[in-house]
């Protein structure tokens, strides 16, 4: 007897983020010199870097603007 096959929804396709390539878009937190968590814009990028901060203050990091290729150092 043939078993019924199930059908499965196509799912959205995830966007893949490459720790060794900058994103083209947005903000991304950069801790130690590694691309971390991504954003939309500076403000939250931000946040989350001073949180961080906050509580390993030895980090070294960095908030990377996709648009103009720049990065700045939180303080």
């Amino acid at each position: 007897m043939k078993k019924p096959v199930l059908s499965i929804d196509e799912q959205e396709p995830k966007k893949i983020l490459r720790a060794d390539r900058p994103p083209m878009e947005g903000f991304v937190t950069i801790v130690d010199g590694h691309f971390k968590s991504e954003f939309d814009d500076v403000e939250a990028a931000e946040a989350s870097g001073r949180k961080l901060k906050a509580i390993y203050p030895m980090l070294q990091i960095e908030i990377y603007d996709a648009a103009n290729k720049v990065r700045t150092l939180l303080s």
